[in-house]
């Protein structure tokens, strides 16, 4: 049978060990525990937004195949693809990455395409889009790496082979259509078919026109792969020091063991009037009884 103090030494055991458990969980919490960041650009609306304007493509050669069933003959031409490149940095030296973005740029013959700059010394950004020729991307898409901080990148490629062919097949279509329409002209008719006529065909050469603007984004001589690079300027980040997590852990875990604490004697205050309640209740029933 236990003493009032060896159950009194029990129970205060029971409650350091709680103590010291939720104050190591504390900091291990703090040591494993990242946290969610987030956005620290805005630079990606601008860039997503310019890319839907300013097409890059390149081509690479198909290799000649012959398929399993041998029914169709050998196949082989050019891929169209678009590839883009997304990588965003911070930087604690802001002029000198920024001077080092620009050298890299010249470096591997890069195209700067778009540019903007935002921002006072001390929260300045800068988003750029950059053509790169297509052999080149992957040395430079590494290469821009190695500025600042890099905090996210992401390469997308994507097949554009059947768009570019659906647009000369309907660059020949249209051709074809404005070739008939222009026969018309020579033939007689009421001057209200001519003025219609008229506006056909221009609506057909005005077609035909963006047409080759989207096409002309395919030629050869426009071949090339978009990087997308975005930096800004933010003080290098510093470490928590011991001191500091133990400080941290210490606040935290007296708070919410004062909360538990405080919880576990009013529940048992609960339970011990209800205990009564009952009792009392159950001595008033057996009187009547």
């Amino acid at each position: 049978m236990l003493t009032v103090k060896q159950k009194f030494r029990r129970i205060a055991l029971v409650f350091i060990a709680l103590f010291l458990l939720m104050y190591l969980f504390r900091i291990l919490y703090g040591y494993t525990y990242k946290g969610v960041r987030g956005e620290e650009t805005g630079g990606s609306d601008f860039l997503s937004g310019i890319v839907k304007q300013r097409k890059n493509y390149a081509s690479e050669k198909i290799k000649s195949y012959t398929p399993p069933d041998a029914v169709v003959s050998n196949i082989s031409g050019n891929q169209k693809y678009e590839k883009i490149a997304n990588v965003r940095s911070k930087s604690s030296h802001f002029t000198d990455d920024e001077k080092l973005l620009h050298s890299t740029v010249k470096r591997f013959d890069a195209i700067v395409q778009y540019q903007q700059e935002s921002g006072n010394k001390g929260n300045r950004e800068v988003q750029l889009l950059i053509g790169v020729l297509p052999e080149k991307f992957d040395s430079f898409y590494h290469a821009v790496q190695a500025i600042g901080v890099i905090k996210s990148t992401s390469v997308t490629k994507t097949d554009m082979t059947n768009e570019y062919r659906k647009l000369n097949a309907k660059k020949v279509s249209l051709e074809k259509s404005l070739a008939s329409l222009n026969e018309l002209k020579t033939k007689e008719g009421k001057i209200e078919d001519f003025i219609s006529l008229h506006n056909r065909i221009y609506e057909v050469e005005t077609e035909l026109q963006g047409l080759g603007v989207e096409l002309g984004n395919f030629d050869s001589e426009n071949e090339f792969c978009t990087v997308q690079f975005s930096i800004y300027e933010g003080a290098a980040e510093r470490s928590i020091g011991m001191v500091t997590r133990l400080k941290v852990a210490l606040e935290w875990t007296i708070k919410y063991y004062a909360v538990l604490v405080g919880s576990i004697f009013l529940a048992a205050a609960a339970a011990w009037i209800l205990l009564k309640v009952l009792l009392l209740v159950n001595a008033l029933i057996a009187k009547k009884e």
